[in-house]
Parts: C-alpha cells; sequence; structure tokens
C-alpha cells in the first residue's frame, strides 16, 4: 500500500514538474539577414519572451525570407499558420488599409518625429486597428528613411528617375507616388529583389541604409541618392487567437518583449545610417547626398492633392505637426 502510494506520488509529482516546464514553441520570421536592424529586433524579442515566461514561451527565429516574403508572413500570422512576423509597412496596408497614411511620401520631418507620432495616441491608436483582421499588433519598430539606388545614373532631382524601372514594394501609396516622378514601378517581394537587380530586370529599388547595407544591394548597384522619401516603420504582428490564449501576465510579457526588441531595432537603425554613407562608399558606390527635396516634394503635388482627398488634410496635419 505504502509503495503503490509512494509510486503514485511519483507519477503525480513527474505529471506536475513535466506541466511545470512544458514548452510552446511558436515562429518569427523576417525577410532581411540575421545581422540586420530586424535580426536584432527578433533575436531580442526571443530571448525577451523566453526570459519573461520563464521558458514557458520559445520563439524561433527565421531570417532571409526562408518562410516567405513579406506579404505571404503577414497572411501566414492571420490565417494562424505562423504565430509571429516581424514586417515592414510596405504591404501591410493590403491587410490593414487605415495603415496606409504612414506611407505618404515626406510626411514625417526626421526619425524623432516618427518615432515620436508612432510611440503616441497616433501610432498607437493605428494598432488596434490589427484587430478585427485577425492580428495583434504587438509594437511599431523601423526600418528607417528611405533612398533610391539603381544602375544606370546619379539621381539629383525627381526628373533624373524618369523611365527607369524601379522595384518598388507591394504598396499602392509607394506606387501611386513613384509613378508621378516618371519611375516604371515593378511591385516585388523583398527576397527576389537581389537577384532582379543583378539581371537588370529592374534598374534600382529604393529602401533605408539599414536593409540596403544588410542586402548587400552595393554589390548590384552602382547609385545611392539620399532622397530620405519616406519612412519606413516595421511592425511586430501576432496571430490574434494566439495571443488571446495567453495569460494576463503572458501577454504582457509579450508587449514587453516586442518593445525591447524595437530598442535594440532602432539603436542599430541609428547605427547604420551614422556609418551607412562611409561605408557604401567604401565599397563602391557613388553617393549623391545633396538632393534637394524641394524638388521632389513639388514633382508629387498631384498626387499629394490626391493623398488630401484620400486621408483628409487634417489627419495629415495631425502627423506632419506632432510634436
Amino acid at each position: 500500500m505504502k509503495l503503490t502510494r509512494l509510486a503514485a506520488g511519483l507519477v503525480l509529482g513527474m505529471g506536475m514538474a513535466c506541466a511545470a516546464f512544458a514548452q510552446t514553441t511558436m515562429k518569427i520570421s523576417i525577410s532581411t539577414a540575421q545581422n540586420s536592424h530586424q535580426g536584432v529586433a527578433i533575436d531580442v524579442f526571443a530571448k525577451e519572451v523566453e526570459k519573461r515566461t520563464a521558458g514557458r514561451y520559445k520563439v524561433q527565429t527565421f531570417y532571409n525570407g526562408s518562410l516567405g516574403g513579406e506579404r505571404e508572413s503577414i497572411e501566414a500570422v492571420q490565417l494562424g499558420t505562423q504565430e509571429l512576423a516581424l514586417s515592414s509597412t510596405g504591404p501591410v496596408p493590403n491587410f490593414v488599409p487605415e495603415t496606409k497614411i504612414l506611407d505618404v511620401p515626406f510626411l514625417f520631418r526626421d526619425k524623432a518625429h516618427a518615432r515620436a507620432v508612432l510611440d503616441g495616441p497616433i501610432g498607437q491608436d493605428l494598432l488596434t486597428k490589427f484587430d478585427a483582421k485577425g492580428f495583434k499588433a504587438l509594437a511599431w519598430a523601423e526600418n528607417g528613411f528611405r533612398h533610391m539606388t539603381n544602375s544606370k545614373r546619379d539621381v539629383k532631382g525627381p526628373e533624373d528617375l524618369k523611365g527607369l524601372k524601379m522595384r518598388t514594394m507591394e504598396n499602392p501609396v509607394h506606387i501611386a507616388a513613384y509613378k508621378t516622378f516618371g519611375i516604371v514601378t515593378t511591385p516585388m517581394a523583398f527576397p527576389e529583389v537581389f537577384t532582379a537587380l543583378q539581371q537588370g530586370t529592374v534598374d534600382g529599388q529604393e529602401n533605408p541604409l539599414s536593409v540596403i547595407i544588410a542586402a548587400k544591394f552595393d554589390q548590384v548597384q552602382k547609385h545611392l541618392s539620399l532622397t530620405g522619401h519616406v519612412y519606413s516603420p516595421c511592425i511586430f504582428l501576432m496571430n490574434k487567437a494566439s495571443f488571446d490564449k495567453l495569460s494576463a501576465a503572458d501577454k504582457q510579457a509579450f508587449l514587453d518583449a516586442a518593445k525591447e526588441g524595437t530598442k535594440a531595432n532602432r539603436a542599430r537603425v541609428d547605427e547604420d545610417d551614422a556609418k551607412g554613407v562611409a561605408d557604401l562608399r567604401a565599397k563602391g558606390m557613388t553617393v549623391i547626398d545633396n538632393v534637394d527635396k524641394s524638388k521632389f516634394v513639388a514633382a508629387l503635388a498631384p498626387v499629394n492633392a490626391q493623398f488630401e482627398k484620400d486621408f483628409g488634410k487634417a489627419n495629415l496635419d495631425k502627423i506632419r505637426n506632432f510634436k
């Protein structure tokens, strides 16, 4: 009897121990390399999730579009076949149209302005728009300000863009704006871009310095112009049903882990911006750093009028004037 009770106690104890150490594994993916501003973001996020949940949740990290491009990853998170993704906002308006406003060219003065908007009431309200679409938006991160590269010629003004075949993100606001410059827009998933540039399928692309460096575009692009035409946020997305299953404490752990990932991400973007131009020049790129942005803004007047109709001038001004 005593032995039976002892055995039963051991089995029960082992069962409780197993339950206490049960680990749920989730996946998160990015389209860029591990050694990038996005790689740093998800590596820190994964580490923080494991730490803050005492190892009950483990996040596996996938890089270089190994689980698909950004649009495919967002779709997978929405469907629940993948729990998490960190994506640029390029394809996001296809899922959450309210985010389109963030992609309007020359909307933000600088990174400090953009970060204040996203971390403040405007950005936090936008995060709530994801809930109805099957997502839990955990936090805004960033790519930085986008610049133009191409293999054909120096771009000093909008007139130099005419006729260039440029890869763009699958983003309606970007495409409308770039067509105004006379660019032949070619929407394409990020994992395909390097090969398309290498083979001459497209002449150029536009991305922040962090992405240009991480993707090694200097190997297939000669000319870089610091146009800073669009601020590019990133976003931590989680499948809504997966998030809703978490306890209140674990929900907070995931949210806090995303904030820590964002801090590391922004620090890396700042570092890449500080050293990026010298880096790319050393690798043989011609860098035009005295671009007259007022000419680009003027060239966008027709499409900006349309954006004011689409988004409301008051909403655009609310972002432009945010302090």
